[in-house]
Order: C-alpha cells, then structure tokens, then sequence
C-alpha cells in the first residue's frame, strides 16, 4: 500500500552538520553577531539573501536565524542572536571552539531579480535588520539597484544592531537611524541621519530628504510595524506588488511537517513559513477576497 505523505514528501534529514563557533562580538542590548565555521565550504547549499538556517545548540536544542553574512570560501558565515530564550541563552554561554550543529538553508529568499533597476527603500525595525544585511551586503557589491534607502528603527541607541554594519552601509546609501527615544544623542555632521519615534513617524522626512520616490519597499520587523507601513505606502501610491516582506513564525522543524509556522486566511493558505517564505509580497498575505 503506497503511502500519500511519503509519495508528496521527501525524506528530509534532520540531523545537523557540526559547525565550530570561531567568535562573535557583543551588538547591541542582549545580541550579539556570531560568527560560525562549516567543515567546508560545500557541506550546505549556498544560501540566497533571506534564506534561514536551523542552529542546534547541544542539550538545549535548536532554532532558527538568518544568515547575515553567507558562508565564505573557507566556510565561515555569520549571524545576529538576540538572547530571548533557551537556546539563545545557552548559546550565549559557548565560548570560541564550541562544537554546535546547522540545517539548512531554508525557505525562500528576497527576490533580488526583480530588485534590478529598482528604486529601494527598506524600512527594518530591532532584529529585522538582520534578514536584510546579506541583501544589502549583495546589493550594494553588485550595483543591482538604481538608488537605495534603509530607515532602521529601534526603541533607543542601545538597543541598535549591526552597529558596525551600518557605518560602513552610510558610506553607500541613505541610512536613517529611527530611535523611539533620542535621551541625549547629539548627532554629528559626521553621523547618519537620526530620527525621533517609530520607522513610519519619520516618514515624511526621510521622503523629504531623499532626491528621488521608491518604487520598491523591503520590510523587515515586528508586523505592525510592518503592516502598518505596507498601508501607508499603498495610500502614498505604491502597488502591493512592489512591496515585499520577511515574516517570522515558530519554524520548528524547518521543512513544513509540525505545521507550527502554517498560514492561514491569506491568499496563501495552506502554505508554511519555513518552505514558502519566509519572503512574501504583500498583496500574497492579504486575505482573500470574499465571493
């Protein structure tokens, strides 16, 4: 007797690869940016722009991250970890040389073919930054763009990420960093622009400031920022084809089997997190119409 889910389903291997965690430096409030060594360049497939990866962590277990910088010649790639569970925190706790275990990559990336000759703006708030760095990383090597924007929100100064990332960024786009509270942050004329209260509050100004209209919006963050700022740019003109979103959900297993990350009420129901994004365009996440 054949078997349905073993006629539609492969046989995913969940067992991890050994990966040697080589460093990382504090960034941010409770995060920091790993750095991690696969045994060789070859032993995952080469990771796109927003694709995700599994990180097991021995005797506390496993969760997802986004590469923010994808595996080098020698193997080694890098991601940002904000410290909020039992994972996290027992990763915080391994030290340089620590054996830990990868899966992946995994779901869908950006799509950078449709970003060329785009005018982009990206608008990212805490850790969504991280889904956006390698795109960024890649966009700007590349020139796949005809200009390019990044609005970066977070509650204050301390809790800002990829601190150095974004010095380098402003050396080649229009960066604004976006802070709920200022406190006392003079900001210099050698500085980014800094702004006060949330990514969408600030953005009049940053469209003030910048010399041409997007045409393309990234978003990466919490989703009501996310959405709220999707709406906006739809009443300011923009087609919700134009607008693209990286959503985060429990991906438990990584290859749509415990349903944890399953989406429901959209035109995409019956899709998971893990494999069909977790890169979506907008008007895909809408509910569908009513007939």
């Amino acid at each position: 007797m054949q078997n349905s889910i073993l006629n539609n389903q492969a046989f995913y291997n969940l067992t991890p690869i050994a990966i040697e965690l080589v460093d990382f430096i504090n960034d941010g409030e409770d995060a920091r940016h790993f750095r991690f060594r696969l045994p060789s360049p070859q032993s995952i497939d080469k990771p796109e722009p927003g694709q995700f990866f599994m990180l097991s962590v021995p005797g506390a277990g496993e969760a997802p991250f986004t590469f923010t910088v994808t595996p080098n010649d020698q193997g080694v790639f890098r991601a940002l970890v904000r410290k909020m569970g039992e994972v996290t925190t027992a990763l915080f706790q391994c030290q340089p040389g620590d054996i830990l275990g990868i899966r992946g990559p995994f779901g869908k990336g950006w799509p950078v073919n449709a970003l060329a000759n785009k005018k982009i703006l990206m608008v990212a708030g805490g850790c969504g930054l991280a889904p956006l760095a390698g795109l960024i990383d890649q966009l700007i090597t590349s020139h796949h763009h005809k200009h390019l924007a990044l609005v970066y929100g977070a509650r204050n100064r301390a809790l800002q990420m990829l601190n150095p990332e974004r010095l380098r960024w402003q050396q080649e786009l229009s960066l604004f960093d976006v802070l709920e509270d200022t406190g006392s942050t003079q900001a210099s004329t050698e500085e980014n622009h800094i702004l006060e209260g949330t990514p969408l509050d600030a953005m009049d100004s940053v469209l003030r400031t910048l010399d041409w209209t997007p045409d393309t919006l990234l978003l990466c963050g919490p989703e009501v920022m996310m959405s709220a700022a999707a709406k906006n740019f739809i009443q300011r003109g923009l087609s919700a084809q134009a607008i693209w979103l990286s959503i985060e959900r429990r991906m438990h297993c990584a290859v749509g089997l415990c349903g944890h990350c399953y989406l429901s009420e959209h035109h995409l129901a019956h899709h998971y997190v893990c494999k069909d994004g977790p890169t979506y365009r907008w008007d895909h996440l809408q509910p569908p119409e009513k007939n």
